[in-house]
């Protein structure tokens, strides 16, 4: 077995419970500790992009236990890019936190490894219960990370948020429950083969659990209804804990997409009859929320919770298309949007401690210490996350578009293009209101701009460049995923050595 799979859950388990440990030594030791971890997890990560990349779906068996009765892992090109992103996205924002914000926690950098392990757990599993387990993992952390740093503002966002959550992970084991009653088994692959043999009251069922699991899903990914948890989160969380969280709605996606290929999907023959056109209207309605919240939002924090809701509808239109084109455009379009969001709220928070008491607020405020440094950055990270060319985000956008036929072509064009006009006006507001009018020089001049916060920030809002002079090699291996992702019997063979 190659045991660098299980090294993503592994390494910052271990990382984070030493560091609860060691949660009263010097910060200097945290940092050192943890910065380390994270470039570790991120080296694996790539050793696993490698190793996925030879096209076969590999297999690690805790324990030995053959699936499905034992707990096993699966690597396959999906589970190696998101775990790839979430390695990226861990390190970055890790480095930005050591510049001070994670001081204001003595379980910082404990709860950041914790949520890193179960994201990755999350993409790693093969068990239906064992992403319900990850799930709950990584829930855990993010409430204490979304009180960090203290506020009533953070406190009352944190009820809201664990008070959905807890729901959502009671209708998960009341849906893997009733998986396991029908079936007989929670391993992925062995329920998918179930569906595919299964007819009758058994098969309705089914359906009746997955659209119990999309419920769950879609509140983890905050699609539309779901989705009102996430702008107050988001925009009153830490600049660290919000650009980590942009890959947490990435999870419930990923979820959903899995459901999509290989239980429902079309290679389970009678048990394909899942209604993917109620998924591709609720994403449109996702994309356009978003948009209009972003136009409306008052604080820049807040616009760039909205501007979540946007990628969340797009990638979600792109996963209920269900076709190769189409999935390799959403795996692209996950990359640009993850990282890029990510840069943003990082620079959102360089902003706000320049504009002294205005900090955020969409309002004339004072003259910024470092106006082309910030300007020009937030200049980059508007275009590209309004999907303008030449970044990342319109070809992502357009290799979308490409993929849609028909009387779905014309209303993703629609939503898609009049969102992205919204969120282009949404962005061109804010950045004359921060950027050009300005108001008295403050009495307080603005504090230094310090380098590692900023190339941090830079670095992810960058990314959009560099997945343009990328985009060649990076949408091939989106494709051959997505092929992968369309040939489920791939997947199927973990079952080789156990249940015939």
């Amino acid at each position: 077995m190659n045991h660098w799979i299980v090294a993503p859950i592994i390494l910052p388990l271990l990382l984070g419970a030493i560091l609860a440990w060691q949660s009263d030594q010097q910060t200097g030791l945290q940092r050192w500790l943890s910065l380390t971890g994270s470039l570790g997890l991120l080296l694996v990560s790539l050793q696993l992009v490698q190793t996925a990349g030879q096209g076969q779906v590999q297999i690690y068996s805790l324990g030995n236990w053959q699936a499905p009765f034992g707990i096993v892992l699966v690597l396959d090109r999906l589970s190696a890019l998101m775990v790839f992103t979430t390695a990226a996205l861990a390190l970055l924002v890790n480095l930005y936190a050591c510049s001070g914000d994670d001081s204001r926690g003595r379980y910082f950098h404990a709860l950041f490894q914790f949520q890193v392990a179960g994201i990755c757990g999350a993409f790693l599993t093969g068990d239906l219960f064992n992403l319900f387990v990850f799930f709950e993992i990584l829930l855990i952390a993010s409430y204490a990370l979304l009180l960090h740093g203290g506020g009533t503002q953070r406190l009352r966002s944190a009820v809201h948020y664990v008070v959905l959550n807890l729901i959502g992970s009671t209708l998960f084991l009341l849906g893997a429950g009733l998986v396991y009653g029908i079936s007989g088994t929670l391993n992925m692959a062995d329920i998918a083969r179930f569906v595919q043999q299964t007819e009758g009251d058994s098969l309705h069922l089914m359906h009746a659990a997955g659209w119990v699991l999309v419920l769950v899903f879609g509140l983890k990914a905050a699609i539309l209804p779901l989705h009102f948890w996430l702008p107050r989160a988001y925009a009153s969380a830490s600049a660290p804990v919000a650009a980590l969280f942009a890959i947490m709605t990435k999870v419930g996606l990923y979820a959903i997409l899995r459901l999509v290929t290989l239980i429902y999907g079309p290679e389970s023959g009678v048990g394909s009859a899942f209604d993917l056109g109620l998924l591709f209207g609720i994403a449109m309605l996702t994309m356009l929320l978003g948009a209009l919240g972003a136009f409306a939002a008052d604080t820049l924090h807040s616009m760039l919770a909205w501007l979540v809701l946007v990628s969340v509808g797009t990638l979600l239109a792109g996963i209920s298309l269900a076709n190769e084109q189409s999935i390799t455009a959403s795996l692209y379009y996950l990359l640009h949007s993850t990282w890029g969001i990510a840069g943003m709220f990082l620079l959102a928070d360089l902003i706000a401690r320049q504009r002294g008491k205005m900090a955020a607020r969409l309002r004339t405020g004072p003259a910024l210490g470092t106006p082309a440094r910030l300007g020009g950055l937030f200049f980059i990270g508007a275009i590209a996350t309004a999907g303008l060319p030449p970044f990342s985000g319109f070809i992502g956008k357009l290799t979308l578009l490409q993929s849609a036929a028909g009387q779905q072509a014309a209303w993703l064009w629609s939503a898609l293009l009049f969102a992205s006009f919204v969120v282009i006006v949404a962005l061109s507001r804010a950045g004359s209101q921060l950027f050009w009018q300005q108001g008295a020089t403050s009495a307080e001049p603005p504090p230094p701009l310090q380098v590692l916060p900023y190339a941090t920030a830079a670095v992810l809002t960058g990314s959009a460049v560099v997945l343009l002079l990328t985009a060649a090699p990076v949408l091939d291996y989106c494709l051959a995923a997505a092929q992968q992702l369309m040939q489920p019997e791939l997947y199927l063979k973990q079952l080789e050595g156990g249940r015939t």
